[in-house]
């Protein structure tokens, strides 16, 4: 009997007896988040400063998933350029992963996806309050990350509530195999910044390839 799981119900153990899916236990790995980024001007500080101190106002009432895209995501989005050429955004995009013996099916829609036909590019999942976990969306934006049909480039993932930020990367050669930043928070000093300079520099990886 076929197993129909939705997407934000799957767990890591699921991904891994399902698909097959392995973490990559290699510092080298996942190396793009931490090498090779470049500075921030100034107008773009001031830019992040300024999403940092309306998130923290508006905080002060509990932030749903909308508010989060409109105030953080946004902005972090522009300013690392994906609402450029060579990239386009869908929102709500649909999914579906089988395995291998067809008997798990994993449905669901991407919050958002920055892609650059016909590679995905970035697979973005904003938990539904910002007062939640980053935990359960991980498994969520793996198991979207394996439906891309591109298994010879990795696809990176970025999920957040809003005040903290973490990135994936996953790729699919073989065994799918996947790795992890560490946390990342607006409230605390620059990460803010950081956040951003991976964003372009992986941004940057895709128009240079």
């Amino acid at each position: 009997m076929v197993q129909v799981i939705q997407g934000k119900d799957i767990t890591l153990a699921q991904l891994i007896d399902e698909f097959g899916l392995q973490f990559a236990d290699d510092e080298h790995f996942f190396s793009e988040w931490q090498q090779d980024l470049a500075e921030l001007s100034d107008l773009e500080k001031q830019s992040l400063n300024e999403v940092k101190a309306e998130y923290l106002h508006l905080s002060k009432y509990p932030i749903l998933e909308p508010v989060v895209k409109m105030v953080v995501l946004s902005p972090l989005l522009r300013l690392a350029g994906f609402y450029q050429p060579p990239f386009y955004i869908a929102s709500e995009q649909e999914v579906r992963i089988s395995s291998e013996d067809e008997g798990t099916i994993v449905r669901g829609r991407i919050d958002i996806l920055v892609f650059h036909p016909p590679l995905w590019v970035l697979v973005i999942e904003a938990t539904k309050r910002a007062d939640y976990s980053l935990v359960p969306a991980i498994p969520q934006a793996l198991a979207y990350m394996l439906a891309d049909a591109t298994s010879a480039k990795p696809v990176f993932g970025f999920v957040t509530n809003g005040s903290e930020f973490r990135f994936i990367k996953l790729t699919k050669q073989v065994t799918p195999r996947y790795a992890l930043s560490y946390t990342l928070s607006l409230n605390r000093g620059d990460d803010l910044y950081t956040v951003v300079k991976v964003l372009k520099h992986l941004a940057g990886l895709i128009r240079n390839s």
